[in-house]
């Protein structure tokens, strides 16, 4: 599996967001942006997370940080997702999870002894020219704003 770390050059991306937009990593450049891959929309512990997300978002903007959720989900479920807790900011859609394993964000996971592929839950801390500045993986939901912040300051 591969994992980035701090200095690595992100991995671009084009994937589609909630309302049906094509989204590239370039669209950022010249901002920060906090990346996050979360394993299934509307489910307790994204929902805690995208929640969390959502209620920094001013804070985040006040830091110049744009951010970006993804996961396997198509567009049409991440936008019941959006509208249903009122998140206002991008998810994408990584159905065949390409993108989640450039990231590392892919790998085997485990629950009730069975072993399986899935979403690792983790956050990138992008600069503005598209170098990882932070990277956190097997992060909690409740502590993906709070570390990046925590590495701003």
């Amino acid at each position: 599996m591969i994992e980035l770390k701090p200095g690595s050059k992100a991995p671009s991306f084009f994937l589609m967001d909630q309302d049906g937009k094509k989204v590239r990593l370039s669209d950022f450049k010249g901002k920060k942006l906090l990346l996050y891959f979360y394993p299934k929309a509307d489910t307790p512990g994204c929902t805690k997370q995208a929640c969390s997300v959502s209620a920094s978002l001013k804070e985040l903007k006040k830091h110049g940080i744009e951010v970006v959720g993804i996961s396997p989900d198509l567009p049409e479920k991440q936008k019941k997702f959006d509208s249903k807790h009122k998140l206002r900011f991008m998810l994408l859609s990584d159905p065949d999870h390409k993108i989640a394993q450039a990231y590392g964000a892919w790998g085997q996971k485990s629950m009730y002894g069975r072993k399986y592929e899935g979403i690792i839950r983790s956050s990138f801390l992008i600069d503005e020219k598209g170098v990882v500045i932070q990277v956190w993986y097997k992060v909690k939901p409740e502590d993906t704003v709070p570390k990046a912040m925590a590495t701003l300051t």
